[in-house]
């Protein structure tokens, strides 16, 4: 546990006077010195999951057309409905039927949507929980409680992947420990909060080109490089023995070293062209429907095969997220199709390349959809009270299905798990005990989860 003091022994304005751009050098020095700490704690239990890759669906995703089938014997029945955000006026709402067909996959049976075919080819890698449940109904406050596991930003919590990136470090000092990929539905979604700039996401654009101003001048060779790193580090020697900066300075050094060291490492991360065509095939790659998702996932490969601890990956951000299907629920199926052979090709690429033990992939959004209708027997309305998520790899029990919500889907009415206990189940498998996650920030202990009931154990082997 740490404190996070506002103020250091000079002022910023004074500090970047001082060192100008000068922050490579003094971050590398200061890492070679022991200056700058790395990790917060140290692993205090079986670490299954030195990666974490979280694919987060961005809108809501019916759960009841993808991962949790129920019978439409009740379609047309009205039941009990309330809204979403200001409006939760109780109301009576047909349930309407469920489209797809469920077919059973690989030898734990689980069915699985006509949406998702290649994910159900490797169901027996991955554990679905689909007795989700949430506080909150509407898209910006869900993101908030999904990412953070609080509710509310009145005490700016840091998102999961901060957490991650705070506790355990870096392991690939080239690297950042925490990356986003994709667009994400909010800020808070790449933020460190309370634990300082310096544990945000790194973003990763999607496409062709992830990190642009990555390569230095062209007309720069390594060993003038070289050298006008050896005499940054000269000036600065004085500096660093001199003065102590404040968090919001040491964030902004990091990302300034951070950012010299990438320079030398990511071109290679980003660039695909060594990869075999039966890879680039296995992801979608070349597909326009699946090409730029399955670039995403392969580059999430590419990360963790490099140490990066935590890779979060947004699925049609932006807004309220595009798997919102309020009108019809056929707006789902692109995004299915989209996302259905790049996810599957990682689990397999994993799976091939001995690393699925050792990398975590959980996949979930917000909230689920509801059983009835909102607009003309087609689109479904946000549904906090009951929806799927799922994990693979990293010591999860593949082939199991856990929870259950009720005859409609509406709420999780077995072995219920909110939102916070898939954070505590990520945190477990990187070897931490979320019980021990905490920071001090003004005066006051935060947690990194306060509700719920910690790990899922019974899908954990």
């Amino acid at each position: 546990m740490r404190d996070n003091y506002p103020c250091g022994k000079i002022s910023r304005r004074q500090a970047l006077h001082r060192f100008g751009l000068y922050g490579p050098a003094i971050g590398a020095l200061w890492a070679q010195d022991g200056k700058l700490t790395d990790g917060a704690l140290s692993p205090n239990l079986p670490q299954k999951a030195k990666s974490v890759i979280l694919l987060f669906m961005c809108g809501g995703v019916s759960h009841i057309d993808t991962f949790d089938p129920k019978d439409n014997k009740w379609a047309g029945t009205m039941m009990d409905a309330v809204g979403f955000g200001d409006n939760l006026a109780e109301r009576k709402r047909p349930v309407i039927p469920c489209r797809r067909t469920f077919k059973r996959y690989g030898q734990s049976g689980i069915p699985v949507s006509d949406w998702f075919p290649h994910v159900g080819s490797v169901i027996d890698d991955i554990a679905i929980v689909r007795s989700m449940w949430s506080h909150e109904t509407n898209h910006f406050p869900a993101v908030i409680e999904t990412a953070t596991a609080h509710r509310g930003r009145q005490f700016d919590h840091p998102t999961l992947g901060s957490w991650v990136s705070y506790a355990l470090g870096t392991a690939n000092k080239n690297l950042p420990a925490f990356v986003n990929i994709g667009r994400p539905s909010s800020s808070v979604q790449l933020s460190g909060g309370y634990l300082g700039a310096s544990q945000a996401a790194t973003p990763f654009q999607a496409g062709a080109v992830p990190i642009r101003n990555l390569n230095p001048p062209k007309d720069l060779s390594a060993a003038e490089r070289d050298r006008q790193m050896q005499t940054l580090t000269k000036l600065n020697e004085e500096f660093r023995h001199t003065y102590q900066l404040n968090s919001d300075i040491a964030a902004r050094v990091k990302a300034y070293e951070l950012a010299a060291r990438m320079q030398l490492s990511a071109p290679a991360l980003v660039d695909f062209a060594n990869e075999p065509k039966s890879v680039l095939d296995q992801y979608g790659i070349g597909d326009n429907v699946t090409d730029d998702f399955g670039r995403q996932l392969l580059l999430a490969r590419r990360m963790a095969e490099q140490g990066v601890r935590f890779i979060q990956i947004c699925h049609a951000g932006g807004g309220n997220g595009v798997w919102d299907s309020h009108f019809d629920m056929a707006a789902h199926e692109p995004l299915c199709r989209a996302t259905d052979k790049p996810i599957a090709g990682l689990i397999s690429d994993l799976k091939q390349r001995g690393m699925l033990d050792s990398t975590l992939i959980v996949w979930t959004s917000e909230f689920g959809r509801t059983p009835w209708s909102q607009h003309d027997d087609k689109g479904r309305d946000h549904n906090a009270l009951g929806y799927s998520s799922w994990f693979a790899g990293a010591g999860i029990k593949g082939g199991t299905v856990h929870g259950a919500t009720d005859e409609v889907g509406y709420k999780a009415v077995e072995h219920r798990h909110y939102c916070s206990d898939l954070q505590a189940t990520i945190v477990q498998q990187t070897g931490l005990d979320y019980k021990k996650m905490q920071f001090r920030s003004n005066g006051r202990n935060f947690h990194l989860i306060e509700e719920g009931d910690g790990p899922i154990m019974e899908i954990i082997s």
